[in-house]
Formats: C-alpha cells, structure tokens, sequence
C-alpha cells in the first residue's frame, strides 16, 4: 500500500522542532496504514524519528518576490512557502501531498483528506468572506499533485511581481487564486478544516464564561493569528472581548512527540533517527 505522504515547512524561529514532531505524531494516529512525514526547513535540529528532512534554500527568485512584496498591501504573507510546489522536492514521491501548516491541531480521522476530489487542489473554504485581500480557499491545509499541478510553482518563478501583485502578497490568494483561474480548485467539506477563532470559540460576550467546544466531523482546527494552540489549551487573556476561556479537550488530540532515544523508523535514517534527502539543485 502506497503510503499517504504530509509535509510541512519551517523556517526562522516561529516554530520549533518540538512542534513539527508534535503534529508528526498527531497526524500518524490518525491515518491508516503508513504515514510519510516531511519538513521542509532551513534547521533540521531536533526532528525526531519518522520526520525526514528536505533542506529549504533561497529560490532563483526569492529576491525579486521580497521586493515586490515589500510593496504589495499583505506585507507579512508567508510567500516562502511556494517552495513546498517546487518540481522534484520529493524526488520518489507517490501520490498527492498534504501540505499543513505548524498552526493546526489534528482531531479526527485524516485519510479523506488525501482521497477527497481526486486531481484537484484542495483547501478549506475561506473561513470569512470579510477580507481585505480576496482569496478562494485557506492556506493552512492544502491537498496537491507536484506533477498535474507544476504551474503553482511555475507561474511566480516565470514572472515573481505579477504573481505577488496578482494575490497582493498573500500566499492562500496566490495559491487559491491560480488553482481557481486554472478551474482546478476544490473544497474540502466546510466541518472538516476549521478555525479556532470562528468555530471552536463562543461567540462574544459568551466567550469570557463559556469554554471554546470542537464541533462534531472537525478533523483539522487551524490557530491562525491569537490565540496560539498552546494559548488556547491554557486559556488566552488577550482584550477584554476576545479572551478565551481554556479549550481542555485540545490536550486528548496533543500527541506526545516519539521518544528520541527510539529507532529511527525508515529505512536510510541517520542516526539521529532523521531521514535526510539529498540536497536539491534549484533550477536555473
């Protein structure tokens, strides 16, 4: 059996390695069959065993996508995660790639999620229509095939500032955008990727008294902006309307990361436990 492969990507010092292997561990309880993990990222310390590294280098046209965002109204869109759709990044991949962001918790049975509109790229509906850079899906989850759908990585390298003015500097819009202009976008069903903020917490004033619940058929819930996963375990205090009363049952979907002194489980791991691919040669 083919084994579904997931990747993450990680850079600078907004995650740390103890995290990926979190989500790592969470994600395998809830597939079936084998599980392929992957990080990209330009810091391979402290990934634990089943987590295989991809080191994360500068595109050809890193510069020129920086300097056109620095000029484009979403300034901090994270826009280095277009590395996640470049050709060959898995050179023996099989099957589509589920590429999640670090933010997320896994609460519910995952295979759909790779199985879901064949052929397609797959992301969550928006989560707000109320934006001020338009979009067609959310980037925290997205399902894609590197092979049928190149030009995600293609469009941004051939022409970097019409791409960045084209999604106004937001990667999602970008993402989105293209798969929708090319008639190649699909949702995944509205209950199985979710927002913390907008689903999971109560509405205000309820949410100073009343604690944030999981709806029924969540299987991923996404903590963009406050409050953080960790936060929200605990209970955020940030202004007075938007504090959070502590989500308790975000703990039962917490995986406990593998033990680092275990085997490392895939053939060609280091001894660390990391499974490194080798190096990739950026095209020119």
């Amino acid at each position: 059996m083919t084994p579904r492969t997931a990747i993450v990507i990680k850079w600078g010092d907004a995650f740390r390695a103890d995290e990926v292997n979190r989500l790592a561990a969470a994600l395998r309880r809830n597939v079936t069959g084998s599980l392929r993990f992957l990080c990209l990222t330009d810091c391979a310390a402290g990934l634990g065993p089943g987590v295989e590294s991809i080191p994360l280098v500068p595109e050809p046209f890193h510069d020129s996508m920086l300097r056109a965002q620095s000029q484009s109204r979403k300034r901090n869109g994270a826009l280095r995660k277009i590395s996640l759709f470049r050709p060959g990044l898995v050179p023996d991949l099989q099957g589509p790639l589920l590429a999640l962001d670090l933010d997320v918790l896994v609460t519910g049975p995952m295979d759909a999620l790779w199985d879901h509109a064949p052929g397609q790229i797959v992301m969550a509906p928006p989560f707000s229509k109320r934006r001020a850079v338009p979009h067609w899906g959310e980037g925290s989850v997205i399902r894609f095939d590197p092979v049928r759908h190149g030009f995600l990585y293609d469009v941004i390298a051939r022409d970097p500032e019409a791409a960045v003015a084209f999604c106004r500097g937001s990667e999602q819009s970008y993402t989105s955008g293209l798969a929708h202009a090319k008639g190649q976008l699909a949702h995944f069903p509205k209950e199985w990727v979710l927002s913390f903020k907008r689903d999971c917490r109560p509405m205000r004033p309820f949410n100073l008294w009343v604690p944030p619940s999981l709806p029924p058929g969540a299987r991923v819930v996404c903590f963009h902006g406050r409050p953080k996963l960790d936060e929200a375990l605990a209970g955020y205090r940030g202004s007075f309307l938007r504090r959070t009363r502590p989500a308790a049952w975000i703990a039962d979907h917490i995986a406990p990361p593998p033990d680092p002194h275990a085997g490392p489980d895939r053939v060609g791991a280091g001894k660390d436990g990391i499974t490194k691919l080798p190096e990739m040669q950026v095209p020119e």
